[in-house]
This record gives structure tokens, C-alpha cells and sequence, in this order.
């Protein structure tokens, strides 16, 4: 689905170096040291590259790091621990530290064990928001391995059938690489959509899709504000809460960080857990065979005749790495809104501010 913004006017695009360089700033101003902002900034910058400013995955992220680092929630340079670490697998206790830290070091880790043992998979507990899935995933892929990234997350679905929230939108990440081109990267919530963008389009004074959630009642709607309170929907009905559940209990319930109703719920212990997991295709067969073979189903699924032929198939990440290099030569596109509000937190923090 294509999103666009309804007043250019109220937009401002910056420049990647220019917005990664305030981020790391106002990180490491907020108590992140050098390698914590690195990662954090280089994620929000990913996400500001691929998505639309509605979702809040890029600078907007900031808010909330700001908020949480100042009421204990979020504790910089955390002495984040090993509590396992065997040939395969590995847990983290993140000890309540930024969770675009915990899951880049959890997917480090499971890339380097399966480079011996062929897969590998790392649990982390204790942590925070993640950033976006698709992210950590690229970890794997840029080492030629396949990677898969979940997360649980505060319960705003329902089960099917039912008008309670129970399950987090819990989204997964998978990159699969791709020799000489771009990777697969399918980056997903298991939700139709999100409030975040909920609440874009309530700001925009604009209908949403009617697939996207329930009014507290169950009710269909597509006024953004009578379902802000009710219950998001998943992807393919009764399968999207089916995956929901299970993720729930590969990042939570098996890591021993809190799940369903209790996670994300306490801003100062939000307890979120992650699982990494990295794939060596060599493991099964030469990564020559591999890349020829993959190539062979892209040409397929590529090859298929589009029902509207100025509609091409494309894969999972293709628009993504579209926006991402268009951006890069136009700009980032950041809301004047959040462009006045990183300016009253620079101050809080004492930075320049640069935008």
C-alpha cells in the first residue's frame, strides 16, 4: 500500500549524514556510548530510509528514548549478561537497555556460532522496543547467512473471535541474501497495521482501511478514532493471531521475558523479549547451487504477468530499497511536527540542534 502525505508544505527533507549525525548526538547525549548511538542511529536511519514518516520508526523514535532514559526505563550502557552460551544457541539478559542494542548484539551473535554450526538461534530478555525486525534480519544476510528476527510487543490484538487484546502486533524480520543484488527482506508486524499509523491518519482527517481494527465493541470501523481504544486486526484473519501466538512464545514465553498481557505494559520495565535466529545456506548445499537456484525462483516470481501491467510483481523489500536510494538523493522527508519537538528535546538534553 502506497502512502502519501497530504502537505508537502509540512515536510522537510534532510540529508542521511545529517539526520544520522543528531540521532548519535542526542543519543550519546541521553547516556549511549559510541557503539550504543552507532547502532541506534544507523536503525532509525534504516527505518527512515524504508518507511513512511506515519509509522514513527525513524526520528520520532527519539521521543520515546528520551522519555524512558529519563524515567529509569531504558538504562544506558546496561551491563547486559550471558546467562547462556552454547554451540548453537545463546540467551541475553539485556538488563533493561536499549533493544536496538540487545538484538544487534543477539544476532552478532547467532551469525557468528552459525558460520560453525549451520544455524544458530539467540534469545534476549529484559529489553526494549527493538526498532524494526527487518533490521536485526539484515545482520544475517549481510554475512551471506539467512536471517530471522521476532519480537513480542504490547498486547493490542485480539485472539480471533474475540474483541479483548490479548497478543502484540510481535513482528518478524527474515533477509535472505542475494548475490550481486539487493537481499529478500520481508519485514512485517502481524497486524494489519499499527496505532501509530492509526494515529497518522486521525491526524490527517482521513478514513483508514476497515480491515485495520475494531471498535472496543467489535465493531467495524474506519474511523481511526472510534478504534483507537479497540483492537487491532491480524494478517489473514485467524492465521495472523495464530502467528502472533506463536511468536509470543519463541520471543517471551521460552526466553523468560514477559508475554501477552504483562509485557510492554510498565513504561519503567517493559521486559520485552527477542529471538534471532541465523541460517548458513552452505549448510545444506554449496552457496554457488544456492544462489543459482534462489535466482531461479526470483526469475519466476518476477516473471509472472501482473494483473495491471503497470503493476510489475516485485519481492518482499523491493519498495524499500526504492525509497531507500530515492531518499538518498532527495532527502528524508521529516514532519514539521517532529522537527519542532526534536527541537525542545535538544535543549532539554543540551545539544546543538542541527535540523
Amino acid at each position: 500500500m502506497a502512502y502519501e502525505i497530504n502537505d508537502p508544505t509540512l515536510i522537510n527533507h534532510y540529508s542521511l549524514d545529517t539526520l544520522k549525525s543528531f540521532a548519535s548526538n542526542f543519543m550519546k547525549a541521553l547516556g549511549a556510548s559510541e557503539e550504543e548511538a552507532e547502532i541506534i542511529s544507523d536503525g532509525l536511519m534504516t527505518a527512515s530510509q524504508w518507511w513512511h514518516p506515519g509509522q514513527g520508526q525513524g526520528l520520532e523514535k527519539l521521543f520515546r528514548y528520551h522519555r524512558r532514559v529519563k524515567n529509569g526505563g531504558i538504562i544506558p550502557s546496561a551491563p547486559m549478561e550471558w546467562l547462556k552460551d552454547g554451540p548453537s544457541y545463546a540467551l541475553l539478559d539485556a538488563a533493561k537497555g536499549f533493544g536496538y542494542v540487545a538484538a544487534s548484539r543477539a544476532m552478532s551473535k547467532a551469525v557468528e556460532k552459525a558460520k560453525t554450526t549451520g544455524i544458530a538461534m539467540v534469545g534476549v530478555r529484559h529489553s526494549n522496543h527493538f526498532g524494526i525486525a527487518g533490521y536485526h534480519a539484515m545482520t544475517a544476510a549481510k554475512e551471506g547467512l539467512i536471517g530471522w528476527s521476532f519480537t513480542n510487543a504490547k498486547a493490542e490484538m485480539a485472539p480471533w473471535g474475540s474483541a479483548k487484546v490479548v497478543l502484540g502486533t510481535n513482528p518478524w524480520g527474515i533477509a535472505i541474501p542475494r548475490k550481486d543484488n539487493h537481499a529478500i527482506v520481508l519485514d512485517m508486524a502481524l497486524t494489519m497495521s499499527g496505532k501509530g499509523m492509526m494515529m497518522w491518519y486521525e491526524r490527517e482527517g482521513r478514513e483508514m482501511p476497515d480491515n485495520w481494527a475494531l471498535t472496543p465493541d467489535g465493531q467495524v470501523t474506519t474511523d481511526p478514532s472510534a478504534a483507537m481504544a479497540g483492537p487491532l486486526l491480524p494478517i489473514g484473519e485467524y492465521k495472523g493471531y495464530g502467528m502472533s501466538l506463536i511468536t509470543d512464545v519463541l520471543a517471551g514465553v521460552m526466553t523468560g521475558a514477559l508475554f501477552g498481557l504483562n509485557v510492554f505494559q510498565d513504561d519503567q520495565n517493559f521486559d520485552v523479549g527477542h529471538l534471532m535466529i541465523a541460517i548458513e545456506p552452505q549448510a545444506l548445499i554449496t552457496i554457488d547451487d544456492f544462489d543459482t537456484r534462489l535466482e531461479q525462483l526470483v526469475a519466476e516470481v518476477k516473471g509472472a504477468d501482473p494483473i495491471d501491467p503497470d503493476k510489475p510483481v516485485i519481492l518482499p523489500g523491493e519498495v524499500e530499497f526504492e525509497r531507500m536510494t530515492a531518499r538518498q538523493e532527495s532527502g528524508i522527508p521529516v514532519s514539521q511536527k517532529t522537527v519542532e519537538t526534536l527541537k525542545t528535546l535538544a535543549d532539554d538534553v543540551g545539544i546543538q540542534f542541527t535540523l
